[in-house]
């Protein structure tokens, strides 16, 4: 996924990014309320973790300008107990789901990716396609029961191909939410990342498609 973090904590910052970043993730951190709205409308991220007590802007009324700008990524609030009190206003103005101060960041990891889920259509954490299965919550992904040895970015490069099945990803969205912001990276980089899913995957009946001077497509198996 990729996250637009808006935290002032800088305690609490780092640990959220750490954590988010340690699951794979690309996260772009933003720290004053002034900043969000560019930051939002600069990229395309998957989910908001947004803090209501920023400096500057509160986050009510970021929520409120991000839905009147079209901004249509799930909003997870992070409120303290005090505020909770404006969940109902939170929740009209356009906010997805809140979490309460203090919380588990298993807890903020696995909400983030059930919005991610139930707004793009999905159930369950549990994508198949061909003879391949994938556990998103469990980061486990198996062929006919067979477990396949992925790291992290492995993992998160396939769930967005499965995901996106007989579809072209562009290799700049791929490269978006596979690398975080202040990572140098290149073209090659993510090749290498595909070149190494296709001998993961060789017992399974699906294939990664290329699409040249576009990006990539996991095919489902005909019939």
């Amino acid at each position: 996924m990729r996250i637009l973090l808006v935290e002032d904590n800088e305690d609490l910052g780092e640990a959220i990014e750490k954590r988010l970043r340690s699951a794979g993730h690309s996260v772009e951190w933003v720290k004053d309320g002034n900043d969000v709205v560019s930051a939002a409308e600069g990229d395309d991220f998957d989910a908001v973790a947004l803090d209501l007590m920023l400096p500057n802007r509160d986050g009510i009324s970021l929520i409120a300008e991000l839905r009147r700008h079209k901004f249509n990524a799930p909003i997870l609030v992070i409120t303290a107990r005090s505020e909770i009190d404006d969940k109902v206003s939170l929740l009209d103005l356009g906010a997805d789901d809140y979490l309460v101060k203090p919380f588990d960041l298993r807890e903020l990891e696995a909400r983030l990716r059930a919005l991610i889920r139930r707004t793009g259509g999905q159930t369950t954490s549990t994508l198949g396609v061909g003879n391949l299965e994938m556990d998103l919550a469990g980061l486990n992904a198996s062929v006919e029961g067979r477990s396949l040895e992925l790291g992290r970015r492995e993992f998160r490069l396939l769930e967005i191909l499965v995901t996106n099945a007989g579809k072209v990803v562009p290799k700049e969205r791929l490269m978006n939410q596979l690398f975080n912001f202040d990572e140098a990276v290149s073209v090659n980089a993510l090749e290498l990342h595909i070149s190494r899913l296709r001998k993961k995957l060789e017992a399974a009946n699906i294939e990664i498609g290329t699409v040249r001077g576009v990006g990539y497509v996991v095919r489902a198996p005909h019939g």
